[in-house]
Order: C-alpha cells, then sequence, then structure tokens
C-alpha cells in the first residue's frame, strides 16, 4: 500500500500503486501536493473493526523490541562522524552527506550513503536542536519536502526554535536512489488495465510487475535487502547522533508514522518530541492494511460525491448514491475505449491513469473542483488531459515524461517491511468480493494492486509488529476522521499501542492533519513543539 505526503496526490491504484503506503504534500501546494502515498501492495489498508492487534498474524501478537542502550563497537565509527555542511544550491538551506552501514548485523559488509540537508533556526528564542520532518511515502524525498514547504512554510514559531532537518531515506530520491524503469517503460507500466478481465489480461498485469521487480533487482540487488523501515529508523538515530542531539524530535506524516513508530520501538529513551501524523497501525499485515486502505477510499470518496452533487459542475449526477455508479461505468467506457489527452508523447486516458488521478485528488479536498473539472472535459468533451495532469502528479512525472524513483523506493520498501497480500491471482480473485464490498468504485483495481510483491526479487525481512515503546517520552498521534489513505482507525490503533501516547483528532477530510488549515491542530502541535506540552488525553478538533 501507500501513504504518502509528499509531492502530488497520493496512493495509486495502477499496478504500481494502490496498496503501498501514503502521501500528501501539505497546505495544499500547487493544489495537490500530497505527500507521499500508498503503494503497492503492503502497508495498505485494512484492519479490524478495533484496529489493533488482532490482524489475523500471530506475529502481531509480539511487540517491536527495543535495542540495547549501548552503542555497539562496530557502529562507534558511524556515530561519532561529523557532517560537512555545504551549500545546497537552494537560499537558506545547507546539505550533508552521512554514512550509514549498508546491513546493521554486518557493518564491515561497507556503507550506504544518505543526503541530509538542514535549515538552521531562525531565532528568536533559545534553540531547541533538531527538528526531523517525513513527509510519508514511503518513496517521499523529506529533502524536497524540507525544502520545498516544512523547511519554509513551517510554523514560524517551531522554525525559529529548531533546526529543519531532513535525510532521504535510504533507497529514496537523493540517497542512493532505487531505479527500475525508463520513463518510456514507466509509461507503459501505468498505464497497465490493472482490472484485467481474462486469463490474457491477466498474464499481461503479472508481466508488468514481474518486469517492474526484474528491473529493481537488476539495479541494485544489494541495497534492496537492506531498504526495511527499521533500518531507515536506525539511520536516523545516527543522523541524531551527528547532529549533536541526545533525544530526537520529529514530525512524521502518512509512512513517516510509521517510520517515526519504529524509532521509538527501537530507542524508546532517545524519543523527544515526536508527532505522527496520518498514522499507520504497524501491527497489521499486508492483506488487511489493504482492504483498510481500500476502505478508507471509499469514505472519501464517498465525502467527495456528497459535495459534487451540491454543486453545479459535478458530471457525476445530482444524487450522491449515484455519484460511484457513474463513476464506474465511465471507468468501464475508458478500459473499451480510451479518450485523447493531448499529451506530447502520445499517451490517452484510458481506465488505469484515470483511476489513478481519482484517487490522488481523495488525497486533499482542494484538488476536488480539480478533480471536477478533470471529470468533466473527460465524460463531456473526450479531453483526458485534466485527469491526466492529476495522474502524473500523482507518480511525480514531469513535463519531459522523466519520473521521480518515488514509485521504485515505495514498492521497495514495502515489499522487504512485510510478506506480500497475495502470492497468485487466484488469491486475488477470491478476495475480490471482500475489496468491491469495500469499495464498489476502487476495490477490484486496489485488490489486483497488492500483488506486486508477489513477485519482488527479495525476501521480506519484516513482519507486522505492534509498538509500544515503554519508557518514551509523550508521543503525539494524530488521526483524520476521513482520510482516505490511512484510516482513522489506524491512529487509534497506534494510539492503543504506544505506551505514552496523546491522541489527537481532526474531524475532517484529506490525508493528515497538520498545516491543513485547523487551527485546534495546529496550536496544539506547535504547543507540544515548542513548549513540550503534549494535548490533553483524546483531544478533538474540527
Amino acid at each position: 500500500m501507500h501513504t504518502r505526503r509528499s509531492s502530488a496526490v497520493s496512493t495509486d491504484p495502477s499496478p504500481g500503486g494502490p496498496g503501498s503506503r501514503n502521501r500528501r504534500r501539505s497546505r495544499r501546494q500547487a493544489g495537490t501536493f500530497g505527500t507521499l502515498l500508498a503503494v503497492a501492495a503492503l502497508l495498505a489498508s485494512a484492519c479490524t473493526s478495533g484496529g489493533s492487534t488482532r490482524s489475523g498474524s500471530p506475529a502481531a501478537e509480539a511487540a517491536l523490541a527495543a535495542l540495547p542502550q549501548s552503542t555497539p563497537a562496530a557502529l562507534s565509527p558511524y556515530y561519532g562522524q561529523k557532517l560537512a555542511w555545504r551549500d545546497c544550491g537552494v537560499p537558506g538551506f545547507q546539505c550533508a552527506t552521512m554514512r550509514a552501514p549498508l546491513d546493521y548485523e554486518k557493518p564491515e559488509a561497507g556503507d550506504t550513503r544518505l543526503a541530509v540537508a538542514r535549515k538552521k533556526a531562525t531565532g528568536p528564542g533559545a534553540r531547541l536542536g533538531s527538528l526531523l520532518v517525513n513527509p510519508g511515502g514511503p518513496g517521499g524525498s523529506a529533502i524536497g519536502y524540507l525544502q520545498q514547504y516544512a523547511g519554509i512554510g513551517y510554523p514560524a514559531e517551531v522554525r525559529a526554535r529548531y533546526d529543519m532537518v531532513a535525510v532521504d531515506p535510504r533507497g529514496v530520491a537523493r540517497s542512493e536512489p532505487v531505479e527500475c524503469l525508463d520513463g518510456k517503460q514507466m509509461d507503459a507500466y501505468t498505464q497497465t488495465d490493472f482490472t484485467p478481465d481474462d486469463e490474457k489480461e491477466t498474464g499481461e498485469l503479472v508481466e508488468a510487475y514481474k518486469g517492474f521487480a526484474e528491473g529493481c533487482g537488476a539495479d541494485a540487488p544489494g541495497l534492496l535487502r537492506h531498504l526495511s523501515t527499521a533500518e531507515a529508523a536506525r539511520d536516523m538515530d545516527i543522523l541524531r547522533a551527528a547532529l549533536g542531539d541526545d533525544k530526537l524530535a520529529y514530525v512524521g506524516a502518512s509512512y513517516g508514522t510509521f517510520l517515526g513508530a519504529t524509532y521509538a520501538g527501537l530507542f524508546p529513551d532517545r524519543v523527544g518530541r515526536l508527532v505522527l501524523d496520518g498514522a499507520m497501525d504497524p501491527s497489521l499485515p499486508a492483506r488487511r492494511m489493504n482492504l483498510d486502505q481500500t476502505a478508507g477510499f471509499e469514505t472519501a470518496f464517498q465525502a467527495f460525491a456528497r459535495d459534487c452533487v451540491r454543486r453545479r459542475d459535478c458530471p457525476l449526477g445530482t444524487k450522491a448514491n449515484e455519484v460511484g455508479r457513474n463513476l464506474k461505468a465511465f471507468f468501464e467506457k475508458l478500459d473499451a475505449q480510451p479518450v485523447p489527452a493531448g499529451d506530447p508523447d502520445g499517451r490517452e486516458l484510458g481506465e488505469a491513469l484515470a483511476t489513478t488521478g481519482v484517487i490522488a485528488a481523495m488525497y486533499d479536498e482542494g484538488a476536488w473542483a480539480q478533480l471536477r473539472d478533470g471529470l468533466s472535459s473527460a465524460m463531456q468533451e473526450n479531453d483526458g488531459s485534466g485527469l491526466l495532469v492529476l495522474s502524473d502528479s500523482y507518480y511525480e512525472r514531469d513535463g519531459d515524461g522523466r519520473y521521480s524513483n518515488l514509485m521504485f523506493a515505495n514498492a521497495a520498501v514495502n515489499c522487504v517491511d512485510l510478506p506480500a497480500a497475495f502470492s497468485t491471482p487466484e488469491e486475488v480473485r477470491r478476495a475480490l468480493p471482500a475489496f468491491e464490498k469495500a469499495s464498489p468504485v476502487f476495490g477490484e483495481g486496489l485488490a489486483w494492486a497488492t500483488l506486486n510483491c508477489a513477485y519482488w526479487p527479495v525476501a521480506a525481512t519484516g513482519e507486522p509488529q505492534r509498538i509500544e515503546a515503554k519508557g518514551a517520552a509523550p508521543i503525539v498521534v494524530v488521526g483524520t476522521t476521513r482520510d482516505p489513505a490511512t484510516p482513522y482507525r489506524w491512529a487509534r490503533a497506534l494510539s492503543r499501542q504506544l505506551s505514552s501516547s496523546r491522541l489527537l483528532t481532526y474531524d475532517g477530510d484529506g490525508h493528515t492533519a497538520y498545516g491543513r488549515g485547523s487551527t485546534c491542530i495546529d496550536d496544539s502541535i506547535n504547543a507540544y513543539l515548542v513548549r513540550g506540552t503534549p494535548p490533553t488525553r483524546d483531544k478533538r478538533c474540527a
């Protein structure tokens, strides 16, 4: 699955998209800065109604164990390194390169190099240390998020007191990025039919997944085995030490909450002020996560439907209960006959790209007007360009046909973090009724999207686990009631697991809550970050 909060919108339902983890950017930058996503097949969706440990996986009954407080001698050179800061080429920001062991079990086997950026505290007021930020994904560039939003758009009182810092996790963006397909290959991949109607189309989808996986394996076979969230969390602790901080202060969104919670579970004694916004439930296996995320997108879509029919330009009907049927019929029409999209590379708008475009807009209600326009043009004027723009923003495809490594890293992390949701097309078919019940519009595509990790070139190293982080300082867990990518029940579940958590609820739409316009949410988080005052238990904001 995916959950992200990065640049465009997030969750992609195409063969490499749905089911991954999450994304969103913030402040609706450019209308759709979704931060990263939910990608394919892993951590995405489903949980039980209570959302906690009864996930159907015996492994989920175990809690993540803390690492020893003392630093192993073999890791001392990493913890003792000094960062050499240099100009980034972006005014106000500095960059550095940090070393981390490729394999923490065998530090002598070699290093991986991680890109780090910071913007120093602006003052006034005493400096509180460093505040790490991560927008989600997995696969979202934390440095991009820092330079384009957090370092300039976070509340002034936070930026005044903290050095704002980001590290691109291993395999992501500037940190030895995983590359799988070139632009032309990705264009073909993103247009693959992920709602196969027969054995021929099923075979084509499987071949697309295999080709994607083989491309990733050929690019970085050694690195792929060491892209887990647990390893990325250990990298953050090395960075904490290199920055000279005794405790980690951190704001993570979407998948970034899983990364932050994992850090807390491994290093509870080093937890400073942690905000986990758009929380994930680490106790869930992949299949359950994807099913829950499917239901989450349906919840968001129903909110969009209710809003759409109140507007004169809604192209999907005048009654909320007919919006889903009409959209599904439109998708089926595109499956049979794509429409022109004015794309210089010759792409047309088919079912796959259209579905991705719609899902992308579910991450942020600020994109709903853009979605209505795109749907109107495609349905009434045979012009698919508007939905194609939404889809491209989700995939981070630029005007020259180049893709960021977001989707590659997203799959790479998801597929190593949890065993695959499904192993064969037959298993997907048996699960289709449950997914289609969760979402009549998106369920079929999101179910098939979970198959991608079945063909991954390296085995998963992680398992579902509860994270308790016993002994940690108060941790703020934030959930949005109609969040499409990280359903609210996940926030409640994580809050129950973390021994020191404070649950902060945003009663609203969209993915994540901080910086989205709720004064109540922003004031609560700012007070915690700046003054160390966590919100009252179970505080609720509108």
